[in-house]
């Protein structure tokens, strides 16, 4: 799920990675000034001061990260990716590089594409209706990055299910948005692997795939390939089943 609008910054320019948290700031200044025409509060778009509880945003994250982890573990066990050293380096530097990378990256996707617009078409069609135009949208936007194809762009589309399941859960643009982050971190920061075909740095070491590309998401990353659509869906329908399919019965 990396960054489809302007780009997953380079860790070691940190003019681009300034660039992206200004666009980061554009987009909440933008989403302002829609709340203010629309007359509406930051809740509208799950962004309540109690929709950043700390507990809230570690579930987010956990299920970022649990799910495209377990994805790459199974592969990692069914040898379908290999870690291989490659020349010394800080991990703990590139770690936090990618984090200051990729933070703004993600919550800027999740606020362009799941806040105002999906709470928009909430209220005029229906929470189904915003998951699919939001996550349909979402997948599309994802076919300028390099390496894109017609399965890459179908899991980004399931991806956007995901997060936009985790947001209707928890009622948090930000549970979203951590997930999100947590998501491509797993694959950038702790795997050194591409994501959404963007590569990642390798001080140390890097993972690479051995296996079917429609299995491991070959140079687009685990997340285009069927391993992690699987676990998605199992974490959509956890999702679904535990907070969703009541969803209209309490309104």
């Amino acid at each position: 799920m990396g960054a489809a609008f302007v780009g997953i910054p380079g860790v070691e320019n940190p003019r681009s990675i300034a660039y992206q948290w200004v666009v980061l700031l554009s987009v909440v200044f933008a989403t302002w000034a829609m709340l203010r025409i629309d007359k509406q509060t930051w809740s509208f778009v799950g962004l309540a001061r109690e929709a950043a509880a700390p507990p809230v945003l570690i579930n987010g994250a956990l299920l970022g990260a649990a799910t495209i982890g377990t994805a790459c573990l199974v592969l990692l066990g069914t040898h379908m990716l290999r870690i291989e050293p490659t020349a010394q380096g800080s991990w703990w530097g590139a770690a936090g590089q990618s984090a200051i990378a990729l933070l703004p990256a993600a919550f800027f996707e999740e606020l362009f594409m799941r806040g105002f617009l999906f709470a928009v078409l909430r209220r005029a069609g229906g929470w189904r209706l915003a998951l699919i135009v939001t996550s349909v949208i979402f997948g599309l936007l994802h076919a300028w990055n390099p390496g894109a194809d017609a399965e890459s762009i179908l899991a980004v589309i399931v991806a956007g299910f995901f997060l936009g399941a985790i947001l209707l859960a928890t009622g948090s643009l930000y549970a979203a948005g951590a997930a999100h982050f947590a998501w491509n971190w797993v694959m950038a920061g702790a795997l050194h692997i591409a994501v959404s075909g963007i590569a990642s740095s390798d001080a140390d070491y890097r993972t690479v795939e051995t296996g079917p590309d429609w299995l491991t998401g070959g140079p687009w990353g685990p997340e285009g390939g069927l391993a992690a659509v699987a676990a998605m869906f199992v974490a959509i329908f956890y999702l679904y089943g535990r907070y969703l399919r009541g969803m209209e019965h309490r309104k």
